[in-house]
Order: C-alpha cells, then sequence, then structure tokens
C-alpha cells in the first residue's frame, strides 16, 4: 500500500512538472505584399509586411514590421511549373517594429533546412499561383534556438513573370517553435529523482 501511495505521489508531481517541461516558445504569423523576385538562382523577397503576429493584427495600412526571405537555387523542375529549391545560401529573417506589443528588432533570424518546394496551385488568364513551402530552423528574440515550417503563396501576372521575373506574396504563414535545452531537462529530471526519493523515505519511515 506504502508503496502504491509512493507510486502516486510521484506521478502527481511529474503531472504537474511535466507540462512546465514540454512547455516551448511558440511564435504564429503572417505577412503579405512585397515584391518577390524569381530565378533558377533562387527567390527572394523585398518588403513584404508582418501583418500578425501571436494574436496581434497590424491596424489597416500599416504592419508589425518585416518579413525577408531567401532560397538557394532551383536543384529540380521548373520555376514556372514547379520544383524543389535548395536551402544553400537561403535566409530567412523577421523584425518587429514594436508599437503594438510585438517585439522590436530581430523577431526570428534563421535559413531553410532541406528541400524548399515550389508548387504551381493555380494557372488563369491573369495570374499564377505558386506555394513556396520548407522548413526554418534559427534563433527567436529571446535566445532559443527553434524550427518551423512556413508557407509562402504567391502570385505571378502573366504579362509580367516571363518579362522582369518578379511577383508578389499574396499571404504567408509561418510557426516556429523552440525546444526546452538539454541541460533544462537535465536539471528537471535530476529534480524529479531527488523528489521521488524523498517521497519514497517519507512514505515508508516506520
Amino acid at each position: 500500500m506504502r508503496r502504491v501511495l509512493c507510486t502516486l505521489a510521484l506521478l502527481a508531481v511529474m503531472a504537474f512538472v511535466t507540462p512546465i517541461i514540454a512547455q516551448a516558445d511558440t511564435i504564429s504569423l503572417t505577412n503579405q505584399f512585397g515584391t518577390v523576385n524569381i530565378s533558377t538562382m533562387g527567390i527572394s523577397s523585398v518588403g513584404s509586411q508582418l501583418q500578425s503576429f501571436n494574436g496581434i493584427q497590424a491596424n489597416p495600412g500599416h504592419s508589425l514590421g518585416s518579413v525577408t526571405f531567401n532560397t538557394g537555387a532551383l536543384v529540380s523542375g521548373s520555376i514556372w511549373t514547379g520544383g524543389v529549391f535548395s536551402a544553400t545560401g537561403s535566409s530567412f529573417l523577421v523584425k518587429g517594429v514594436g508599437n503594438m506589443g510585438q517585439p522590436k528588432g530581430i523577431i526570428f533570424n534563421g535559413a531553410f533546412e532541406g528541400p524548399i518546394d515550389w508548387t504551381l496551385v493555380a494557372s488563369t488568364k491573369l495570374f499564377h499561383e505558386y506555394t513556396l513551402t520548407g522548413t526554418i530552423v534559427g534563433e527567436l528574440y529571446n535566445g532559443h534556438m527553434a524550427s518551423g515550417t512556413t508557407t509562402q503563396t504567391i502570385y505571378t501576372y502573366w504579362n509580367q513573370e516571363k518579362i522582369d521575373h518578379k511577383g508578389s506574396v499574396h499571404l504567408g504563414a509561418t510557426v516556429v517553435s523552440s525546444s526546452p535545452e538539454p541541460g533544462t531537462l537535465g536539471l528537471l529530471g535530476t529534480g524529479l529523482v531527488a523528489m521521488a526519493g524523498a517521497l519514497r523515505r517519507k512514505i515508508v519511515r516506520p
């Protein structure tokens, strides 16, 4: 009976602490507008505006900051029908202006990791719709390392794309989360073991 009580007490402690251990820093953001340059050397954005950050929404006609990204070169497929870009030499940078509660300065500074998918989604008489999707890794504004995914929906207009290879961001959505550092997990694990030992001694003491 005493062993059962000890086990239950330990499980209760772990149930309380585990959500704290698992908790991670997460940022969720969207971006729009700006110019996207498209070539076999890579895809890059200029002037895309940060529209939302963790529930904070930019006022009409304003932005919360900027989102800038660059891929590596095209490794397969076509820039017009869809393909795969390399992450070599890529970057993904989010900056905030800090006027609505979002961080001021660099919010996320990282790069793509692994292949970057470039998919033709739709083709109309006026424009082509593409999605750029990839995994990104980097550092958050609080110094924590984080990883996640971004999907950028990009429009190119048929009378423009093959002349100047430019488009615009219709909507970008990005979510990245940090993970607890190994050192932190080790300290918490040691603490749990110590607490378990103390509880057992207290319960089994005659």
